[in-house]
């Protein structure tokens, strides 16, 4: 009986795994971004397209094992399909790709935490921050939309917990919703502590906690800023739409002054 070469086989072997990787794990995070309780997705990813990838997956490998059971030699052109496939599927992802952005939730948390921290700041009565909801509240609407997915459909809208007299940031938000910033007055006004509830950075899927990072809470530290220094932010100048420029999560500079981002002191 004719058999294919060493090399055909270990290609189309190669070909099939890499298939089954790649869009079996998109399959199974569109499943699963459905049903979670959060997501961190800006939208759902694919279904039909992976799904339609493993189907045709599945009816070429049928052809192959047809080749080798009928003895089909080299020369069989069933044999080149598995590697056209995962070609022409990867080019059509990549034709995609450039007309997406790649923005991440934890990189859009973090943004949207320093962009409310830095407008807070500017809101401050001399040497005092702002404590009251009503002042705060206006602060989200340029926010646009929280980076998460609740059951498969992204949160709406961000929403603000205002807590006085604290000793430092919230570190657990039990019964909170996703998108809600914790706004953390120090007595006497002097700083507040802002953390999110969202995912910890990194994971995709979860229950609502503090967005965290490396295990501590990302908190941005809100300080009095005096009016010459409280510059307007500009959305053409940002990065994206509603979100000015920040570092990444975990990235944080030592809080020497207001505006800066510092992890939350270990429990």
């Amino acid at each position: 009986m004719t058999r294919p070469s060493t090399k055909t086989l270990l290609a189309n072997a190669a070909c099939l795994l890499t298939l089954g990787w790649l869009y079996g794990g998109d399959l199974r995070d569109a499943l699963r971004a459905r049903g979670a309780e959060v997501s961190a997705f800006l939208s759902p990813p694919r279904l039909v397209w992976p799904a339609l990838v493993l189907a045709a997956t599945g009816g070429v490998l049928g052809i192959v094992l047809w080749g080798l059971v009928r003895g089909r030699a080299e020369d069989f052109k069933g044999y080149r399909l598995l590697p056209i496939l995962l070609v022409s599927a990867l080019f059509f992802d990549l034709v995609l790709a450039e007309n997406q952005l790649p923005l991440h939730s934890d990189d859009l948390a973090a943004l949207a935490m320093r962009q409310f921290q830095e407008r807070a700041g500017a809101l401050s009565e001399g040497e005092t921050v702002p404590s009251r909801p009503e002042v705060l509240q206006p602060l989200l609407a340029d926010l646009g939309q929280p980076p998460y997915l609740v059951r498969g459909v992204r949160v709406p809208v961000w929403s603000l917990q205002v807590r006085e007299e604290c000793q430092g940031p919230v570190q657990q938000a039990p019964g909170l919703a996703v998108g809600t910033f914790i706004y953390c007055v120090a007595p006497g006004r002097t700083s507040a502590w802002l953390t999110l509830v969202g995912l910890p950075a990194g994971e995709r899927f979860g229950l609502p906690s503090v967005f965290s990072v490396d295990g501590q809470p990302h908190v941005a530290v809100v300080r009095p800023t005096p009016p010459e220094e409280a510059e307007p932010l500009q959305a053409e100048e940002m990065p994206f739409p509603g979100l000015p420029e920040a570092p990444l999560p975990g990235v944080a500079p030592e809080a020497t002054d207001a505006g800066e981002l510092a992890p939350a002191p270990a429990p």
